[in-house]
């Protein structure tokens, strides 16, 4: 079992930039695929970024390629997302998620472990 607590949302200026962070509980947070994911009012859960459990492969939804940099620190349970240059369209409210895959899936269907969320706003 794999509990995950976001943090770090709020309301930003376009252009300003935003770190989240996602603490995980237990011994295994090591050997799970990490995702952030995010979903607008009235549209779907969509995949913004994954991180293998070495943190040595990363993978980026195009509309964030660029902007937004995932990582992790297993040392400390803890997945992290640098937000840069960000845009009104940004704004959703963004969950972090575990998988025990050894691959990096886009689809919220394959992750097992969800946390509770964080809102991001991004004024104009």
């Amino acid at each position: 079992q794999v509990q995950l607590v976001e943090s770090g949302g709020g309301l930003v200026q376009a252009g300003g930039s935003l770190r989240l962070s996602c603490a995980a509980s237990g011994r295994t947070f090591s050997t799970f695929t990490m995702g952030w994911f995010r979903q607008a009012p009235g549209k779907e859960r969509e995949f913004v970024a994954g991180i293998n459990w070495s943190g040595g492969r990363t993978y980026y939804a195009d509309s964030v390629k660029g902007r937004f940099t995932i990582s992790r620190d297993n040392a400390k349970n803890t997945v992290y997302m640098q937000m840069n240059s960000l845009k009104p369209e940004d704004t959703a409210e963004y969950y972090c998620a575990a998988d025990r895959a050894g691959w990096i899936p886009t689809s919220p269907v394959s992750y097992d472990y969800w946390g509770q969320g964080t809102q991001v706003t991004v004024s104009s």
